[in-house]
């Protein structure tokens, strides 16, 4: 029955039977598959929000992107150009999973560098020394870990199984980056101070990449409804912090924030007050390197055209000497027969 429902594919409403098998297929923690009937809003969710995700990864190339040939060590610039690529792939696996919902890649690419769409509001800050490299790896790509894990149970199918490799990747990244930290701060007093000021700059922005408040957060009780997301933005927020105050100790460096404290009561840390009008503000186009960003975006979609061309007409050719064997295939046995 899965994948011979009636009524479109994309549509808003099917038959009694197919919503009914969707409904039950999402109660019971199994998969939606590419093929299934799902509600168009569903896929309408999941495109936005796969589409985000995978802008996220190419955008967030940029930041560490610059680092590589300032890398202090042919080592370092190893392990950081790997991050790099690892990145890349992160965003072609994404995008392929959006392409089984019907969207096009070159859409949402456009989509992306005309503004229409958003990417994570992390990547709108400047990496300003070496550090930086560090504190993405572990405050970044921790929070990232604290997100994304839960979405390798969500509930398309694709998604999921693509999050299960990005998920080990982002885990070795988060290691990269503490180690260089530690490394760091095991080195000079200038190098200590260096550390401290990225986690200064990168302490807030990361908490404020799960999100807007759950009371201000548009989409995350249908998402939860759906099971698209296992745990709303302030749960996954309050878990990264609990994750990451005993590793700032250990590092020994001082999270920004002279609200931390446990709560014994609670069994959790407490924090500060987070600005939101700034996450509003990046989100809306106005951060530090959201210009910045995009236009480095855009000239590259621009300057890579001549590459998808050649490609395209490459593939192009394959497909009809393929196609003529094939004919001659067919052919060559009525001849013989003659």
């Amino acid at each position: 029955m899965r994948g011979e429902a009636t009524g479109t594919a994309g549509g808003e409403t099917g038959t009694a039977e197919v919503q009914a098998l969707f409904e039950w297929t999402i109660e019971r923690d199994q998969r939606i598959e590419p093929r299934d009937w799902m509600p168009g809003k569903y896929r309408s969710t999941m495109i936005r929000q796969i589409a985000q995700h995978a802008h996220s990864e190419i955008i967030g190339m940029q930041p560490e992107g610059e680092w590589i040939t300032r890398a202090p060590s042919l080592r370092r610039k190893a392990i950081l150009l790997a991050k790099v690529q690892d990145e890349a792939g992160h965003g072609l696996y994404l995008y392929s999973a959006a392409e089984t919902l019907g969207a096009d890649r070159t859409d949402l690419t456009g989509k992306l560098v005309s503004g229409r769409q958003k990417y994570s509001s992390i990547f709108n800050y400047p990496t300003l020394s070496f550090a930086d490299v560090g504190v993405i790896g572990w405050l970044v790509d921790g929070a990232a870990i604290c997100n994304q894990v839960p979405l390798c149970r969500s509930s398309y199918g694709p998604y999921a199984r693509a999050m299960i490799r990005i998920c080990k990747e982002e885990s070795f990244h988060q290691r990269q980056g503490y180690e260089l930290l530690m490394a760091l701060m095991d080195g000079t007093p200038a190098q200590r101070e260096m550390v401290q000021d990225a986690v200064d700059r990168w302490w807030w922005p990361s908490l404020m990449m799960f999100g807007p408040p759950d009371a201000d957060s548009t989409h995350t009780a249908q998402s939860m409804a759906w099971k698209i997301k296992r745990h709303t933005n302030d749960e996954l927020r309050q878990r990264f912090v609990d994750m990451t105050v005993p590793q700032a100790a250990a590092l020994g460096v001082t999270l920004p924030d002279p609200d931390l404290r446990w709560n014994a009561e609670r069994g959790h840390h407490d924090f500060g007050a987070i600005d939101w009008s700034e996450l509003k503000r990046v989100i809306s186009g106005d951060g530090p390197c959201n210009a910045e960003r995009i236009a480095v975006r855009r000239a590259a979609h621009e300057d890579g055209a001549w590459v998808r061309e050649a490609a395209a007409a490459h593939a192009s050719k394959q497909a009809r000497r393929e196609r003529g064997a094939m004919d001659d295939a067919v052919e060559k046995p009525g001849r013989e027969a003659v």
